[in-house]
């Protein structure tokens, strides 16, 4: 597992990234473009076996040529850990054993609030929302890892100009 800053410098220029909304039993998959620049919902995982689910993760991973993953982490509104943020803790360091060493965790307070009232404001039914909310609240954390690292890379590129 990774602080943002060294993932960000794994990464090349053309690539993608997952984002995984980690729950008990629901896992929100989203994935990015290669420009890293739009992160797009892409499917909800239910997580029985974790062998089986990392065989979905393998799939996917393969399938799209990601090459990184950033994990929703649920870390209290004070900024302290949680149990939840344990959770997603060791599925990092899990999943950086099984799937790849190239992952970090991106702080998700209120990503579900978030995608929920994005839905809300494009009028989306509400068992639509539902339904949808674990893969919408993946894309929302992976949206926002992509934002930082774009704002980093261009601000990093402001500077060398001047």
């Amino acid at each position: 597992m990774l602080d943002i800053e060294d993932f960000k410098k794994k990464l090349p220029k053309k690539s993608r990234l997952m984002g995984i909304d980690p729950g008990g039993k629901r896992v929100g998959i989203a994935i990015s473009d290669e420009n890293k620049i739009i992160a797009t919902p892409y499917t909800t995982l239910i997580k029985n076996k974790y062998s089986d689910f990392v065989k979905e993760l393998i799939e996917i991973v393969n399938e799209y040529k990601i090459i990184g993953i950033v994990i929703g982490n649920p870390i209290n509104m004070d900024g302290s850990s949680s149990q939840s943020s344990q959770s997603a803790r060791d599925l990092a360091i899990n999943l950086s054993k099984d799937i790849t060493e190239n992952i970090t965790l991106w702080d998700e307070r209120l990503s579900s609030q978030g995608a929920f009232n994005l839905s809300n404001d494009l009028g989306v039914n509400t068992s639509k929302k539902v339904s949808k909310l674990d893969q919408n609240s993946a894309q929302f954390i992976l949206q926002g890892a992509l934002d930082y690292l774009t704002k980093e890379n261009t601000w990093s590129n402001t500077i060398k100009r001047l």
